[in-house]
């Protein structure tokens, strides 16, 4: 479900309003959902972080406590420095260990740290390791999540025996823990604050553009069809009026006439529907993306499952997304079949259009992807693709409700 006229060596990326330029990470991308709508855990998957974590966690204790301790109490004739160096070492070395785990276990996209370089004698590495927020904050996790640790391990080794647990409990539990390790382990909140800024600004910047680039189409298709049928409409019925001693000649002119009105008035339409189709505002999305599916000339299951009805902004992205999507998939992409699945995500409608293609779509400035995300970036929506070579092609836009 890639939009094939960006055909090329694929893999995944995120495309969405960003200062930096179209292309995200797929981590920082994955970041952006979060902030919005954190998924749940399964239940397998949070008791087995809960019993694994336990033994990680109570060697992190012991090591940092214990170096800590001991360096302290050993500064005084320098033997200290080099240990608690090698606590600071060790408890950013635990943090990265962390973020993996819990970006694993838990589907949490914590991003990776970004730290302040340091190089240079011990004593200025450690300086910097000592001024660096982050190396604080991994700190903070790390002697945090002992205590959290032991009741979880706990509570795993009772969701083992009661399922109860493990069905209800549990994933709450586990997200509730992404949330302390996206806190904690994330960027700071006024670094994700400004990052937040910075991409609304940008997509609002990109929506103004594509609103233009829509303008100008209206205009150019009104110029070249419509209005050019409707002048021809007016000639010939000028020329009739001067033909009206002649049946025979004012017949045809008159019949000319008439035809170029029908033409008028299909190519008026059509250009209406490009604006936003009446099956998407009279049934929702589910008609009309069945409409699409239908048109197209292979195979395309659709599901879709948005109440409460999102509002028209979303629903017309929405919809375009698809149907562009979709057609350059026909076109493009060599597949047999494609499947088009729209849910709602909390305040978000995330639309996901896959296909058995070739795979292998890329971002190219002015193609097709470009497009499918200046439209999402209209709502500060973001798309993401997944498109390696040989296929499948996942094309997914988180699309928010509320801005």
């Amino acid at each position: 479900m890639a939009r094939r006229a960006d055909r090329g060596s694929g893999g995944r990326m995120t495309v969405g309003a960003v200062t930096e330029g179209p292309a995200m990470t797929a981590e920082r991308a994955e970041a952006e959902r979060t902030e919005a709508a954190q998924p749940r855990p399964g239940a397998v998957r949070t008791v087995a972080f809960m019993v694994v974590s336990f033994p990680l966690r109570l060697v992190q204790f012991v090591l940092l406590v214990g170096l800590m301790a001991i360096g302290i109490a050993t500064t005084v004739i320098w033997v200290g420095l080099p240990l608690l160096f090698a606590a600071t070492q060790l408890a950013r070395w635990f943090a990265d260990v962390e973020r993996r785990w819990v970006r694993t276990m838990l589907r949490t996209p914590v991003p990776d740290a970004e730290r302040l370089p340091a190089d240079g004698p011990l004593l200025q590495r450690w300086r910097v390791h000592l001024t660096d927020p982050t190396t604080w904050r991994d700190l903070g996790y790390l002697m945090a999540v002992f205590p959290i640790g032991v009741i979880e391990f706990a509570l795993g080794l009772a969701a083992i025996v009661l399922l109860p647990v493990a069905v209800w409990v549990a994933p709450g539990l586990g997200w509730i823990h992404g949330h302390l390790a996206l806190s904690l382990l994330g960027p700071p909140k006024a670094h994700r604050l400004a990052a937040r800024a910075s991409r609304l600004q940008a997509s609002r910047a990109r929506g103004v553009d594509a609103a233009e680039a829509e303008r100008r189409r209206i205009e150019r298709d009104l110029h070249d069809g419509a209005q050019q049928r409707l002048v021809s409409v007016a000639m010939n019925l000028g020329r009739a009026k001067a033909k009206v001693g002649d049946p025979d000649s004012l017949q045809e002119i008159l019949d000319e006439a008439h035809a170029d009105a029908k033409l008028a008035v299909s190519e008026l339409r059509d250009l209406a529907r490009g604006i936003y189709p009446a099956v998407l505002g009279d049934r929702g999305l589910d008609a009309a993306l069945s409409a699409q599916a239908a048109k197209s000339p292979i195979h395309v299951d659709v599901t879709v499952d948005v109440d409460p009805r999102p509002p028209a902004a979303v629903e017309t992205t929405a919809y375009f997304i698809v149907g562009e999507s979709l057609t350059n998939v026909a076109k493009h992409s060599g597949a047999t079949e494609a499947g088009v699945r729209v849910w709602r995500d909390g305040d978000t409608v995330v639309v996901e259009v896959t296909d058995n293609g070739q795979g292998g779509a890329e971002l190219r400035p002015g193609g097709g992807l470009a497009g499918l995300a200046d439209r999402a970036a209209t709502i500060d929506g973001i798309i993401t693709v997944v498109s390696p070579p040989g296929g499948p092609t996942v094309i997914r836009a988180d699309l928010p409700c509320t801005w």
